[in-house]
């Protein structure tokens, strides 16, 4: 298996981005002047990549009913109370370099709620496609991939959510910039994103002091640390504050040593490799080195592992697969990538209740009505190509951290709120990865390992660390909302809350 890297993922196919519709309310004469503002501030108009740059008279400023990026005719969306928005924000103006973004706001007093931005891995997987319309968001896509359903485990009850496709590529978010695709990497898409909240505060200003806090899964292990640390260190500049208070984290790529080694044991512990493939990688695998992949009995024994895997859902180990329409045909394509090319992509094969949900995604987002609704596309007609995943971002992936676990250190100094969840079914980051890095850091107990509770039923265990909280989902896979859609509501209250699980049937 030459050719590996200590990075893991999933991976899929290039969406793009471009023209929106901006929506102007014909006010009373007096309000004209601020009428033309907004015809000449629209999205992909004079946005700069200086995060201060927009005038105080952008029509994104506008609140409420008036706002541009409003969504008020999603096809098939249930009846609900709350208002959510979805255009694009643009962070780099020269190259047209442009971030797509789905906002909620809490189903209940938002006013008084905090604010959340959601953040899918991959790296090159969609925020949107996955944590806003298959876990966590209030509307999940149908089996038919025409109608919406509502989630009443949705984490808006809790919190304002913002679900962002980054870096551009994923999804609808996009550049006019074909050699800015040659940089991606983690500091690319960490400075965007950066650059995107201050952007997206200009665009509703209400938020700019709200408490805010970061959550993501898989490889948004590294994403959400990275992001974290800027904000902490540019606060220093008061023109620049967000008021951070924490990050939670699902199944997260941490450590590539810690968790390379937790995939292998994980799958020797699960009966998925023989113990003598076992036994080569522990002989001859050093998950720590720069060199691992140079060891030809290294890379045989991770080879067996992932191909012991094809005939399975790494995400979730005990459910099915799916077997027909285009996921199944495109997880081959991938596998034959990886093994033909000796690529470290994984197949990108979704966990769940039904393991078809990609495919319903990709049949609800490339609708001319709902991309003109969640204003994509201007006219309905010139569409954008939207896959969940998108592979050539994962192979081409530029830089990256192989741990993070520095910036766990830093940030819990600091004083940051740090929560981190594992479903227990998941070979792709399974616990024992996420044990394994978390151990490493030696933080000082502050409790005993103890089971959490949820409709006085045993939801996982949770240890109590200082600065830090790690809990388990008894049961559930690699998108542990998908699994536990109502303990994991509960345990995202308690992380707001800043109370541990509870301890009580």
């Amino acid at each position: 298996m030459r050719g590996h890297s200590s990075r893991l993922g999933g991976a899929g196919g290039r969406g793009g981005g471009g023209g929106v519709q901006v929506l102007l309310i014909i006010w009373a004469l007096s309000f004209s002047l601020l009428v033309l503002v907004v015809a000449a501030a629209g999205r992909g108009g004079t946005q700069h990549s200086n995060i201060r740059a927009h005038s105080k008279g952008d029509a994104a400023s506008c609140v409420g009913s008036q706002h541009p990026d409003l969504v008020t005719d999603l096809p098939e969306q249930p009846n609900v109370s709350f208002r959510h928005y979805a255009g694009y924000v643009t962070v780099h103006e020269q190259n047209g370099r442009a971030l797509f973004y789905w906002f909620y706001e809490a189903t209940t007093r938002p006013d008084d709620r905090p604010l959340l931005l959601w953040l899918n891995g991959g790296p090159g997987c969609s925020s949107v496609g996955y944590g806003a319309t298959q876990e966590i968001g209030p509307f999940i896509v149908d089996s038919d991939g025409r109608r919406l359903k509502y989630n009443p485990f949705a984490w808006n009850r809790e919190a304002n959510m913002i679900f962002l496709e980054s870096p551009v590529g994923v999804g609808f978010s996009y550049s006019n910039t074909t050699s800015d695709y040659k940089l991606l990497g983690d500091d690319f898409t960490a400075n965007d994103t950066y650059t995107f909240l201050h952007k997206w505060f200009e665009k509703f200003p209400s938020y700019r002091n709200r408490s805010f806090y970061i959550a993501g899964e898989s490889y948004a292990g590294k994403y959400v640390p990275e992001l974290a640390e800027l904000i902490y260190d540019r606060n220093s500049d008061p023109n620049l504050y967000i008021d951070l208070k924490g990050f939670l984290l699902g199944n997260p790529e941490t450590s590539d040593g810690h968790d390379w080694r937790g995939l292998v044991d994980y799958a020797w512990s699960h009966a998925v490799v023989s113990d003598e493939t076992h036994q080569l990688i522990r002989d001859s695998c050093d998950f720590d080195s720069n060199d691992t992949w140079n060891n030809d009995s290294c890379s045989k024994g991770v080879d067996e592992v992932l191909n012991q895997y094809k005939q399975i859902d790494i995400y979730s180990l005990y459910t099915s697969i799916c077997i027909s329409n285009s996921s199944a045909k495109g997880d081959k394509t991938m596998l034959q990538i990886m093994f033909k090319r000796s690529s470290t992509m994984m197949p990108r094969i979704m966990s769940g209740y039904d393991p078809c949900l990609d495919d319903y995604a990709h049949l609800f987002y490339n609708r001319p009505d709902v991309q003109k609704s969640l204003h994509v596309t201007s006219d309905g007609r010139q569409l954008r190509s939207w896959r969940i995943c998108n592979d050539t971002i994962f192979r081409d992936w530029a830089q990256y951290k192989a741990s993070v676990l520095p910036i766990y250190k830093k940030l819990i100094a600091g004083g940051l709120r740090i929560w981190v969840y594992s479903g227990d079914t998941d070979g792709r980051v399974p616990v024992l990865s996420t044990r394994y890095s978390l151990n490493s850091l030696q933080l000082r107990s502050t409790g005993h390992w103890r089971p959490w509770y949820h409709e006085k039923e045993v939801s996982g265990w949770v240890q109590e660390y200082e600065g830090l909280t790690f809990a388990t989902f008894r049961g559930a896979g690699h998108a542990v909302p998908i699994f536990k859609p109502s303990s994991s509501l509960a345990f995202f209250a308690s992380f707001l809350r800043g109370e541990p699980p509870s301890a009580d049937r």
